[in-house]
């Protein structure tokens, strides 16, 4: 009995030992698998999508750029798509994108099976650093648009200026896209074609990343400018659903236009890049709008301004042209005369009388043709997007502070450098 007792004994101890042994096994083993360097190269590359939000690991990428005069369907025939389904892409293709206005030097990517045949499995073609569309050739043709993700971050600039506000940003390595939004905030404040050396700015603002490189500027966030020896402030806030710029009291940034040059008239032409002249009888861009009205009739200007050329031009007629900051000039064209005092230099206030309907230059009939620019390029006048001018409103003035407060504390935590790069 003694003897069966110490095997029994000795067979559990020995069971045990196993175990033990065994579960030492199991983890040593989970210890060497936690250890990434360790995990064998099969179970760590896991397929991660890619940037355009489908699978590709499998798939042979190659990356070009669009020829001049390249078109969509000469593209994919030079991928080895078969004729009869390219004209079936290019039909489903048409409801995403205008396939006729496929941009040169835009790029591209195939993506292939990694095989003798190298089949296009996936076409993406990128109408900007952002968005594309994708052309998934799997099974059924499915084509969509869609955007890459944008990273945003934080960053800020100061300057004094010394020759321009596009020179001292561009010391600061900072985009010319800055220097612009700062002018079209300040625009009605500051004359940035008359800043003066030692006028200074301080701004806070959001820069856009895709694929960890710069593609924009973001939201303006606090803004800051010296000019003068006067200081303005731009503080972000959203009222009535429109995200404007305010002073320090509460008061836009911006001043409204008046929707129309004249009190009573029709419009007889819109804005248009391509136009069946009335006169020529050919085909050209007419950019701007076309009020038609009895000679005489009085023309205002839309908003305040100066006066930077008044006279005479071929077809153009009689013309006035205001430049009323920075960012928006105005011109009046085939007037039959001047309203008094008017001339280059001239300054005026918005709904001044600057001249008189006419029929000058190439035109059919009595006529004001109004145009509108801005940054220099026209724009059409009836769809220019101008935020209100109103002040803050009194039941969200509390809220407004508060914001402000908070706006007025981070630009003072800018300190303003002299440029350590002049150009």
């Amino acid at each position: 009995m003694k003897t069966e007792k110490n095997t029994t004994i000795f067979l559990r101890l020995s069971y045990l030992l196993i175990g033990i042994t065994f579960l030492s096994i199991l983890i040593w083993g989970w210890i060497k698998c936690s250890d990434s360097s360790e995990i064998p190269e099969a179970l760590a590359q896991e397929p991660q999508l890619n940037s355009f939000g489908f699978y590709s690991d499998s798939l042979e990428h190659k990356i070009h750029s669009v020829s001049k005069n390249e078109t969509l369907s000469d593209i994919l025939l030079k991928l080895g798509v078969p004729a009869g389904d390219i004209m079936q892409i290019v039909d489903n293709a048409k409801r995403v994108i205008d396939v006729r206005k496929i941009v040169t030097g835009n790029l591209y990517h195939a993506f292939t099976n990694n095989d003798s045949l190298n089949t296009l499995v996936y076409f993406v073609y990128e109408k900007s650093p952002r968005h594309f569309v994708v052309f998934d050739l799997r099974d059924s043709i499915n084509v969509y648009e869609s955007e890459k993700e944008v990273v945003v971050r934080e960053n800020q600039k100061s300057a004094v200026i010394d020759q321009s506000l596009y020179v001292s940003l561009l010391n600061t390595d900072a985009t010319p896209e800055l220097a612009i939004k700062l002018s079209e905030i300040f625009a009605w404040q500051i004359d940035f074609y008359h800043l003066q050396k030692g006028d200074n700015f301080k701004v806070i603002y959001e820069e856009l990343f895709v694929d960890n490189n710069f593609f924009a500027i973001g939201k303006i966030k606090a803004a800051y400018f010296n000019h003068r020896g006067k200081d303005f402030y731009a503080i972000p806030f959203t009222q009535d659903s429109v995200f404007q710029y305010f002073d320090e009291n509460g008061n836009s940034l911006r001043k409204a236009f008046l929707k129309a040059p004249l009190e009573f008239g029709r419009i007889s032409s819109r804005y248009s890049n391509s136009r069946l002249h009335p006169v020529l009888k050919t085909r050209r861009p007419h950019h701007g709008v076309d009020y038609a009205a009895p000679i005489g009739t009085p023309v205002r200007t839309t908003g305040d301004g100066v006066v930077v050329e008044a006279g005479y031009n071929g077809g153009s007629g009689r013309f006035i042209k205001i430049r009323h900051n920075s960012v928006y000039t105005t011109m009046y064209l085939h007037l039959s005369r001047y309203a008094k005092g008017i001339k280059k230099g001239t300054s005026v206030h918005q709904g001044q009388v600057i001249g008189y309907v006419g029929s000058s230059g190439l035109s059919t009939g009595p006529h004001l043709d109004y145009r509108f620019f801005v940054n220099g390029s026209p724009v059409d006048p009836l769809k220019v997007e101008v935020p209100p001018s109103h002040p803050v409103k009194q039941e969200l003035r509390a809220e407004y502070e508060v914001q402000r407060e908070i706006v007025l504390k981070l630009l003072d935590k800018v300190e303003i450098t002299l440029s350590e790069n002049p150009v």
